[in-house]
């Protein structure tokens, strides 16, 4: 009686736990501050992708202009997970350079030790370079390797849900009429687009810059031959 009472009281922990166990995980899944169970059961990867390329076209990249999209660049910088954000719209796509901090988990793609990019020890004293203990650093860029918001190399590097909530945060905000949505916190991409900010910030024509712009996106997110130089280079040099 005891064994059979025993095994009955089990078995009801079991499903209890079971039970515990699956509401967790269905919470964990519709979480806005998470990105890493990455299961077709997750609320948020049951809609059709909305990054990435989808159309197939060669000449996707090939725009025939550009903006800095104000509106979309701060819905992007509010979603868990995103410290910042820069988007840039086209006649086809939406562009966003993102960095990411620690305020949701599952941002990066891969499990595993988190390969570093940014070294932010200086802080801890009062230095922004800790190698050479340097206080100085260029203020002209977003992301540098020392005491700044993470950046990811590859486009890929950034975690699958974390690309489909902004993808739809921009077709949702803008109406659904980007063809493609492309995203990236590869550190060259963020300080790049920064600069294309820039020149719509002072008023700059953009038309001259497009040539630039098209080699910097076809080079980050199609793997263009040419690779794109900083506008500030391009100014140095006189061009």
């Amino acid at each position: 009686m005891n064994s059979r009472r025993w095994l009955t009281g089990g078995l009801a922990l079991l499903l209890i736990w079971s039970a515990s166990a699956c509401n967790y995980k269905a919470h964990f899944q519709r979480s806005a501050q998470d990105y890493s169970s990455r299961t077709h059961h997750d609320p948020k990867m049951r809609s059709v992708r909305s990054y990435g390329s989808t159309t197939r076209n060669p000449k996707q990249h090939d725009n025939r202009y550009f903006d800095y999209d104000s509106k979309l660049s701060y819905k992007v910088s509010t979603i868990p997970g995103v410290s910042s954000a820069i988007v840039m719209v086209t006649d086809k796509n939406a562009y966003a350079a993102i960095l990411t901090d620690w305020s949701a988990t599952g941002t990066k793609a891969r499990g595993g030790p988190r390969t570093k990019e940014q070294d932010n020890t200086g802080t801890t004293d009062g230095v922004y370079n800790n190698d050479t203990g340097s206080p100085r650093w260029s203020y002209r860029k977003a992301a540098t390797p020392y005491n700044s918001y993470f950046s990811h190399k590859d486009p890929s590097d950034i975690s699958s849900e974390l690309k489909q909530v902004i993808g739809e945060t921009i077709r949702r905000t803008s109406g659904q009429k980007y063809a493609e949505v492309h995203i990236s916190a590869n550190q060259e991409f963020v300080n790049q687009l920064l600069e294309f900010a820039k020149a719509d910030w002072g008023h700059r024509p953009l038309e001259p810059l497009l040539p630039e712009f098209n080699k910097l996106v076809k080079y980050i997110f199609a793997g263009g031959n040419e690779v794109p130089v900083p506008l500030y280079e391009l100014g140095a040099e006189g061009t």
